[in-house]
């Protein structure tokens, strides 16, 4: 396994982060101990949850991953092994806590002490905020529409308030998720100016069919030391080729709950992907490895966060650490780039 620091840390986190939202919907409890089993034995010691967790969301398994979390916590007492990441959600659904706006401090500590109790342990390793709670553009959302007078909370009281979390014990570091170059930039800032705690990681969307990233977060990551948790770095699955030629495996996520996942529904991702899959063919690797490998190796990424929902694709993605991408594959990949630039947003 390799490692990288967590932000300006002294953490060492697996480039490889396992990720959990499917316990509890397409994955049962069970599943989901095997799956916890296996990564740390193969030294994957960096893992990722979310409140809202399961997904897609909803209110009756809002909080079920993390309690398979702590159940297993409480089963094999290795709570102290693993680096554990999870997330309070921003202005979301009525049943959480009233929809709305999420910051402020009764919210915040509502939604750590939830947290906290499923997930059966008394500190969190990283606490993420799930996306902002002003109006911007998040998950793959274009035309950014400005709105004045808009009601959010300032981000010095959301620091303030998570300060008090990290001075009693229950948070070592938190991080931001969805975020923006600028609001990444601002957090930054107010946290050195104010001397409030600093944000060490941003948990966005990042793949062969969506590297946004790189226009103007990738600097803001490598200058700041923020590094990229990337989620979604198989696009659902469609980078391991296996909706490929209209294929539709069964209890599969796109098969379950099509109309959640429609981010990839766009013209040019089946010509992208037919693209990249002909290249990981042509040099005799796994498409899913590959499509981690290049995730893995940008000099802005801290880990890379993978959802597996058969122990198989589990094998295959954490084995990825061990491809190696030679100058020629990463030509080709970056050719493709040039033809079918981020299909998917």
């Amino acid at each position: 396994m390799n490692y990288k620091k967590l932000g300006t840390t002294d953490i060492d986190v697996s480039t490889i982060c396992l990720g959990t939202m499917t316990w509890g919907e397409q994955n049962s409890q069970e599943e989901g101990f095997q799956q916890m089993d296996y990564a740390l034995d193969q030294d994957v010691n960096f893992w990722d949850t979310a409140e809202i967790y399961s997904i897609p969301p909803k209110e009756k398994t809002f909080g079920h991953t993390e309690i398979i979390i702590g159940n297993w916590f409480k089963k094999t007492k290795k709570r102290e092994k693993v680096i554990l990441a999870t997330k309070v959600a921003g202005p979301m659904r009525p049943y959480v806590r009233g929809g709305g706006n999420q910051f402020d401090k009764k919210n915040i500590t509502e939604a750590l002490n939830g947290s906290l109790k499923r997930l059966q342990t008394d500190y969190v390793d990283l606490y993420q905020l799930h996306w902002p709670e002003r109006n911007t553009n998040t998950f793959g959302r274009l035309g950014y529409e400005h709105k004045e007078n808009e009601n959010w909370n300032k981000f010095e009281d959301v620091l303030g308030n998570l300060k008090e979390f990290i001075d009693q014990g229950k948070v070592r570091h938190i991080g931001l998720s969805n975020e923006t170059a600028w609001g990444a930039k601002k957090y930054l800032e107010i946290s050195k100016d104010h001397n409030l705690p600093r944000m060490m990681s941003i948990q966005n969307p990042y793949s062969l069919l969506n590297r946004t990233y790189e226009i103007g977060l990738a600097e803001v990551s490598i200058r700041e030391q923020i590094g990229l948790l990337a989620y979604s770095p198989l696009a659902s699955g469609y980078l391991s080729g296996k909706y490929r030629n209209n294929q539709m495996p069964k209890n599969s996520r796109i098969a379950l709950d099509p109309n959640f996942w429609t981010r990839y529904k766009k013209p040019n991702m089946g010509v992208a992907v037919d693209a990249y899959y002909e290249i990981a063919k042509k040099h005799n690797i796994d498409f899913a490895q590959m499509s981690l490998k290049f995730c893995e190796i940008q000099p802005f990424m801290t880990s890379v966060i993978i959802g597996a929902t058969t122990m198989q694709q589990l094998k295959t993605d954490i084995e990825s650490v061990n491809v190696k991408l030679t100058d020629e594959i990463i030509k080709e990949i970056n050719e493709v780039q040039k033809i079918y630039p981020n299909p998917c947003p």
